[in-house]
């Protein structure tokens, strides 16, 4: 989620980092490193089994659980309160007994009593931000059944969790339930970035997430999954099919995750003239222009309309409302010939060129190329909303920052839509595990960037040297924190902008573009729709590239070892009085190893360029590179393009 956050956090980082290396100084070259402890063959304590595969992948027994939703809802815009009934139907595929159901109840943290608000210090993002709102879910007519038949329980809601108590268990290998009820919350202006209402010149846009009790997910690692939402931790959810409809002011257009299943009932027939003209141009096409927001007859003359919306296979869905929108649409072309729908729907102040106005463009561009990079994209249809939420992802559906821009605007909507791949796709433990989402994102982001346009809004080159002091500070913490545990000035660094560097590593300086990318992408297939852990990751990179990459994950991921390599000597080499060779002696001085990179230039002119693989640190805390020359040797550099990062750059030169 967003992007505004994080690249706010990539600027401090750089302007922090460079000022902390101009007042580097090296105090000496004895080194702290152990090698024994880098490279130690215990790193995986346990081992594959019929569930999580030692390969990384699910095993042959693997399992999960599902949940599919039937919602009704209301959108109430004089009083900003959803109301409704969902019904659930929980398959149990585990191989358990389960005498009791958890469910996530996340509107509560906006609860004035809530534990999260308890928590979230003045002037966090998240919560409400100090607003005084009557918020949390007020549930009725709570009823479990089986085949029709009521079913005897008890429940009770701690916090943001509601436990129902089986009065029976619920049977292992595929035995189903139903819970129904009844529900309503009332709107904040901003839920923890995420959810929420903006007030714009022609009407008020509705962004509503977190609208439904959702289970809870049950799985082979922890059991139920019960963390409560205090924030900063994002989501862990079943998969299932959603159908759902939502009753709002006929003013209003309302796009949702999924496919919309009523367009003649909804639309004009001008507007509905244009969404099925969308549905085959490659080309922006107008469902509703700017002009036309302030014309009521761009709407039908009802008082009332509902939209219904289905969703397979998702985890989850989400919905904006508002009659400020102005609507457009395009194809998306999928690489097996599948078309799905980039859509955008943004207020009349944020529908320039320079913001919104491109915002299918940007959609469809993005869409296409995760799906021919990765994986392809499975939803019909791509909708980017603009909203008071600075970014944040849904299925098939984000909320975007209104006042982008540019490159902003392009960024925040390639940022929410690269989250379809992880966790819309790959679905990983957000709550416990922000990285495997939001780090993976922006790495994926990068690629996309580059290829967007000619490179229109290509990031510009990473200098590692002027960020890895930074990143390596002992109050960084590690990746490996829950997000809801993390300082929240580290979620920046921790969860999006460490892991994907880290990534960038792998790709462009360890294993190779083509090892890594196929790799990557057979942890996204294998892992599709399932739920993956941080060592079925690490297990499933290393399987696909054929690469002990223990020493990465244990340095970068689970610890916050420093990377310092350093030129400790140059010494020519004569034979017969004759200059053969150079000894450059690099020593590494802190835990974390990393190849070595290094340029030499000669009294001629000549350059050299040498790069060793990290393996020459599996028993060695300094390394010789015999340089074959007949020239004097001017001078020598490790890494001289920045790419490693190494936390002091005063070690890092020679000169004769």
């Amino acid at each position: 989620m967003n992007y505004q956050f994080i690249r706010k956090t990539l600027l401090f980082v750089v302007f922090f980092a460079f000022s902390a290396n101009l007042q580097a100084q090296q105090t000496g070259t004895e080194s702290k490193y152990d090698p024994h402890l880098a490279f130690s063959p215990l790193f995986y304590t346990q081992n594959g089994n019929e569930f999580r595969s030692a390969s990384g992948y699910p095993g042959a027994k693997y399992w999960q659980n599902r949940a599919d939703y039937n919602i009704s809802a209301t959108l109430d815009d004089q009083n900003n309160t959803v109301t409704g009934t969902v019904t659930i139907t929980y398959k149990n595929n585990s191989p358990d007994q389960l005498p009791y159901i958890w469910l996530q109840l996340d509107q509560n943290l906006f609860a004035e009593n809530s534990r999260g608000n308890g928590l979230i210090k003045a002037g966090s993002r998240y919560g409400a931000r100090g607003e005084k709102v009557n918020g949390g879910y007020k549930i009725t007519d709570l009823a479990v059944s089986q085949k029709t038949q009521a079913v005897k329980f008890t429940s009770v809601i701690e916090d943001t969790r509601m436990q129902i108590r089986l009065d029976k268990p619920l049977a292992a290998n595929g035995e189903l339930i139903t819970i129904k009820m009844n529900y309503s919350f009332v709107i904040p202006i901003n839920g923890s970035d995420r959810m929420g209402h903006l007030a714009t010149k022609n009407g008020e846009i509705y962004s509503i997430a977190q609208w439904f009790p959702r289970l809870c997910v049950y799985d082979d690692v922890l059991g139920w999954n019960t963390l409560p939402y205090w924030g900063a931790g994002e989501f862990y959810c079943e998969y299932g099919d959603v159908n759902y409809s939502v009753t709002a002011p006929a003013s209003h257009i309302l796009m949702g995750s999924g496919e919309l299943l009523n367009a003649e009932e909804v639309f004009t027939p001008a507007q509905l003239k244009r969404w099925n003209a969308a549905k085959s141009s490659d080309q922006t096409i107008a469902i509703r222009t700017a002009e036309e927001v302030t014309d009521p007859k761009s709407r039908p003359a009802k008082d009332k309309l509902t939209w219904k919306y289905k969703m397979s296979n998702t985890r989850d869905v989400a919905f904006a409302s508002s009659k400020a929108f102005v609507l457009d649409a395009a194809r998306i072309n999928l690489p097996s010939g599948k078309k799905s729908l980039a859509v955008s729907a943004q207020p009349v102040e944020s529908n320039g060129r320079e913001g919104y106005g491109r915002g299918v463009e940007y959609v469809k561009s993005s869409i296409e190329h995760y799906s021919e990079k990765w994986f392809e994209y499975p939803y019909p249809m791509a909708v980017n909303i603009a909203s008071n939420i600075s970014g944040m992802e849904y299925p098939g559906l984000v909320f975007c920052g209104w006042k982008a821009q540019n490159e902003q605007a392009w960024g925040v909507i390639d940022h929410e839509f690269g989250h379809s791949w992880f966790p819309m796709i790959v679905g990983s433990n957000e709550r416990k595990f922000g990285w495997m989402d939001e780090g993976f994102n922006t790495f994926i982001n990068s690629i996309s960037s580059e290829a967007f346009n000619k490179g229109e809004y290509k990031s510009a080159k990473t200098d590692m040297h002027a960020t890895a002091s930074y990143m390596a500070k002992p109050e960084r913490e590690m990746i490996l924190v829950s997000p809801d545990a993390m300082v929240e000035a580290n979620i920046g660094t921790n969860l999006y902008y460490k892991p994907a560097i880290g990534l960038k590593l792998l790709r462009e300086q360890i294993l190779g573009h083509d090892r890594f990318d196929y790799a990557f992408r057979n942890y996204i297939k294998h892992w599709a729709f399932k739920h993956p852990t941080p060592f079925d990751f690490f297990r499933s990179m290393e399987n696909g590239a054929g690469e002990d990459l223990s020493w990465f994950w244990k340095g970068w991921f689970l610890q916050n070892w420093k990377m310092d390599q350093a030129i400790t000597s140059v010494t020519p080499v004569k034979k017969d009085g004759q200059l053969e060779s150079y000894n450059i002696v690099i020593s590494n001085l802190e835990q974390m190893p990393m190849p070595i990179i290094l340029q030499v230039k000669s009294k001629s002119g000549k350059v050299g360029n040498i790069k060793i693989p990290v393996d020459v640190w599996m028993s060695n805390k300094s390394w010789t590179i015999n340089y074959p020359t007949t020239e004097e040797l001017l001078s020598a550099e490790l890494d001289p393009e920045k790419i490693l990062p190494d936390v002091n750059v005063t070690n890092n030169t020679w000169f004769k």
